[in-house]
């Protein structure tokens, strides 16, 4: 049966060449082949091929070499490389210089028929994105994103042209930026928008409780386990996972998500079968990810894997502009909630907002304005309501004091924090906008832990 799918095969072993030409011929394909990497180059320049499946040594211009040249002159056409030397290091390679997918010698026929429908319809969904995009363009919903900021604006733009796509997406930015709220604006803007969208902290688990959550457990698999139980990965099916902090994963854990990746599939702690899983992953770290592996936290491959597309949420200091808007939202929906009638801010409070250094970001705007609106007893947030900033300001803002590092900056803002608090950590973290396990790593860094 013929589906109307262009093949391009390209390896310099004649017989693995006839091969392939005859299966690939046989699943429907229309297949040409090409002896090396420059004669593939050459066929590329002629035509538009739906799908490329290239040998990784060949010799004249191995794959890895045409590769590049291959996405110069049409960067739309998914290329499977086919390698007999697996290894990491040559599956990343192929993934940094634009790959779809790798496959090693000898060829498992059913993966390979799988990889290839799998990059064929991914094609297929690219062409239609720009259709769907205008589509989508009049009727987007940034949901609770507020700015009108360039920066913003820009990511804005980059989401509403992401979220038609299924492309697997990383969110990286501080921590209380609003990242889960990008992912939010991503899967609610997506053909997956009618299907469930589930979110997980995996920095706040252990390493067994996150592979339970996330690939759930059968009966038995461990104590207290008395019945079966589906994980995330099945709850989002059809829909889309959040996983945020992604890189406070352990390495072991890292190579489970990556298989699930690859496979699309996932096996139940305590289990033997494979779960095939629909789910688009948009994945969130409030690190920088490129020196996470080069520090040798994050798995190389997983993160070319997740970083497909890269979105960066910029800090709360970077678009001060956006700060009046994103005060009076929150000043407006705590007066509702906690009913109090407050009109707004006096211009000298929302002054010493927008000159705040806000290190935690949008989340610790928020908590400022929720303690100012409970406290205060007038028409107009004054900045006696707003003294949770007084501590970090005279760090940041004192002419008097010297420079110092940043990492200095931190620490004392952390600690005046604490005592503020009373020595309640969960408080202290509240107020910092981080999670109670960031501070307790911030603590134990300066030797502050009691």
């Amino acid at each position: 049966m013929k589906n109307d799918r262009s093949i391009l095969v390209v390896d310099d072993d004649r017989a693995h060449r006839t091969m392939l030409k005859t299966l690939l011929s046989r699943w429907g394909y229309t297949v040409e082949d090409a002896d090396d990497g420059d004669v593939a180059i050459s066929l590329v320049r002629e035509r538009p091929w739906d799908l490329i499946l290239m040998d990784v040594r060949m010799a004249r211009l191995s794959g890895l070499e045409a590769l590049p040249e291959i996405r110069s002159v049409n960067p739309s056409i998914p290329v499977i490389i086919m390698t007999a030397y697996s290894s990491v290091e040559s599956a990343v390679d192929a993934l940094k210089k634009g790959a779809y997918d790798y496959l090693t010698k000898p060829l498992d026929f059913d993966e390979l028929r799988i990889v290839m429908e799998r990059a064929t319809e991914h094609r297929r969904l690219k062409e239609e994105n720009t259709l769907l995009r205008q589509t989508l363009g009049a009727h987007f919903d940034s949901g609770s994103i507020v700015g009108r900021s360039a920066l913003m604006k820009e990511l804005l733009d980059t989401v509403s042209q992401v979220a038609p796509s299924d492309a697997t997406v990383l969110i990286t930015g501080e921590s209380g930026t609003g990242k889960e709220l990008v992912a939010g604006a991503i899967h609610f803007n997506s053909r997956r928008r009618e299907g469930p969208f589930v979110k997980i902290n995996c920095g706040a688990l252990t390493e067994t409780l996150l592979e339970s959550e996330l690939f759930g457990h059968e009966k038995g698999a461990f104590t207290g386990a008395d019945r079966r139980k589906e994980g995330t990965f099945r709850h989002a099916d059809g829909g889309s996972l959040f996983l945020d902090e992604v890189s406070d994963m352990t390495q072991a854990m890292q190579v489970k998500l990556l298989r699930v990746l690859q496979e699309r599939e996932i096996v139940r702690v305590g289990g033997n079968e494979p779960v095939p899983v629909d789910v688009r992953i948009i994945a969130a770290t409030n690190r920088d990810p490129r020196r996470e592996v080069e520090r040798g936290r994050l798995r190389e491959d997983l993160f070319f894997r997740l970083n497909v597309i890269q979105i960066t949420v910029p800090g709360l200091r970077d678009r001060r502009e956006d700060i009046p808007l994103l005060a009076q939202r929150f000043l407006d929906d705590f007066a509702e909630k906690n009913r109090r009638p407050i009109k707004g801010f006096t211009p000298r409070a929302m002054d010493q907002l927008v000159k705040h250094s806000w290190p935690g970001n949008v989340r610790e705007l928020m908590n400022v304005i929720e303690r100012a609106v409970v406290l205060s007893r007038k028409d107009f947030i004054d900045t006696e309501d707003l003294s949770l900033l007084s501590c970090a300001d005279r760090i940041v803002s004192s002419d008097s004091t010297p420079p110092v590092s940043l990492e200095e900056l931190e620490r004392r803002a952390i600690l005046e924090t604490l005592d503020a608090a009373g020595g309640n950590k969960s408080e202290t973290a509240r107020r910092l906008g981080i999670t109670r396990r960031t501070l307790h790593k911030k603590l134990k860094k300066y030797g502050a832990m009691t």
